[in-house]
């Protein structure tokens, strides 16, 4: 079964029906000939665009020279009213010190330390769907998998889990804060000036200040644990502690929001849908969904790091549903100065756009690039496994420091559920991939849930 993908829009559309599609949704609105294209150029009457999907190109703006591009001020305007500074959205210096205080808290054994938590969140969600599953229940799966992510994100930043009052109240804002904003706001369209109001929806700039004021009351209350020599030892007790080794200053109250609120956006909203995509796809494929079932028999009664190295297939799965969806479709970067790609000129500030989505589908690059193929994953053959093209969660300095994280929780989730259940799609409710902050489905994705 051919997973399914977005209709590609036609070649040429007037800008106002571009806009329209690409304010519904980022993804259907793009021509099928990007499923082919090395680069592709967009004009409007403010600015140029430049798709690129050509590796070596790929590589000198996320690798080689990444500070020649950074990343672009059009997309940040839709996410400032949540993100404010955080290093999601910085370039340059800021986002230099940003990272030097926050990659520490996830090299080395970090993640190790981690793991507890992480397990703990994964059997309270495997006793979630159990408590629902039933012979012939029918669940929407992403539901789960956004409170499964969210009480991960809460249990190893936080030491809380999500039955929390406070945790609870994060979770639900960050749900009505996801669908009411979208994914561009009308500022990455126009040159408007700095000074000129951004125009953000009023539901979008009220669910955004509730969370900041809630993220805030949690992190002023971990200062305090801090400050008092109480605090469990987790992530946000990690980053809040550690100096920049440059400057010997650590995040303020202010800066740390900003960070969190990432952590949340990030950590959850693209865990909850690649392990959503995960489990339809092994739904949809019973062949694999049993030979990952046979593999989470390693799976103790207990969290147990070493497990993970045995996961093997389950993390093929996972890489492949990273592959055909990508939970960040596309990422900007701006020219900072003339540029030359493929003998086209590209001017300084066009905006570069880099699509995992496209790359992860390309035909030029991958062997079936649309079908569901775990095994390309244990091979060395170029196109069936192009993993110069492969980059879920970006690529050189600014990969996501969340990056080997999100990869075990994934592998966990999807190992630990198909253990104990068995899941089969509903024919007539096929899921229809949409990018809105992050690729979801625009009904959901339902499955049928049965104990084994």
């Amino acid at each position: 079964m051919i997973p399914p993908k977005p209709r590609s829009r036609p070649d040429r559309v007037s800008l106002l029906r571009y806009l329209r599609l690409f304010r519904a949704d980022l993804l259907s609105a793009q021509p099928a000939r990007l499923y082919r294209a090395w680069m592709a150029e967009f004009r409007t009457p403010f600015f140029r665009s430049y798709l690129v999907n050509q590796p070596e190109l790929v590589k000198t703006v996320l690798k080689d020279r990444p500070m020649d591009f950074p990343k672009s001020g059009r997309i940040a305007e839709g996410l400032r009213p949540l993100l404010g500074n955080s290093v999601f959205l910085t370039n340059g210096e800021a986002w230099l010190r940003q990272r030097r205080i926050i990659d520490p808290a996830f090299e080395g054994g970090r993640l190790r330390e981690s793991y507890p938590a992480m397990w703990q969140a994964a059997e309270a969600a495997l006793a979630r769907l159990k408590a629902e599953a039933g012979e012939g229940a029918v669940l929407e799966i992403e539901e789960h998998t956004s409170h499964a992510a969210a009480d991960v994100i809460f249990r190893t930043l936080f030491s809380l889990p999500i039955e929390h009052a406070l945790a609870q109240e994060v979770f639900h804002e960050f749900r009505a804060y996801q669908r009411t904003q979208p994914i561009l706001n009308l500022a990455a369209f126009l040159p408007l000036p700095r000074w000129m109001p951004r125009f953000h929806r009023r539901a979008t700039r009220a669910a955004a200040k509730r969370i900041r004021a809630l993220i805030t009351e949690l992190t002023a209350a971990r200062q305090a644990d801090i400050a008092a020599g109480r605090a469990p030892d987790d992530l946000a007790t990690k980053i809040m502690t550690t100096p920049d080794p440059q400057t010997g200053a650590r995040f303020s109250t202010e800066e740390m929001v900003d960070q969190v609120a990432i952590f949340f956006l990030a950590g959850h909203e693209t865990s909850a849908s690649a392990l959503a995509w995960a489990l339809w796809l092994v739904a949809a494929h019973p062949e694999w969904q049993e030979r990952l079932a046979q593999e989470a028999r390693v799976l103790g009664d207990t969290a147990d790091f070493s497990d993970i190295a045995r996961l093997r297939l389950s993390r093929d799965v996972f890489r492949e549903a990273l592959r055909l969806y990508p939970p960040v479709p596309m990422m900007v970067r701006e020219t900072s100065c003339p540029e030359r790609f493929r003998d086209r000129a590209l001017p300084r500030g066009s905006q570069v756009v880099l699509s995992p989505w496209h790359q992860h589908r390309h035909e030029r690059l991958w062997d079936n690039p649309d079908g569901f193929d775990p095994a390309r994953w244990g091979t060395d053959n170029g196109k069936t496994c192009a993993r110069e093209a492969y980059m879920p969660f970006s690529a050189g300095p600014r990969v996501c420091t969340g990056a080997g994280f999100a990869m075990v929780e994934g592998v966990l989730l999807l190992s630990l559920i198909l253990r104990d259940l068995k899941l089969e799609i509903v024919p007539e409710r096929v899921p229809e991939p949409v990018a809105f902050l992050t690729v979801r489905a625009r009904a959901g994705i339902w499955l049928r849930i049965t104990a084994r």
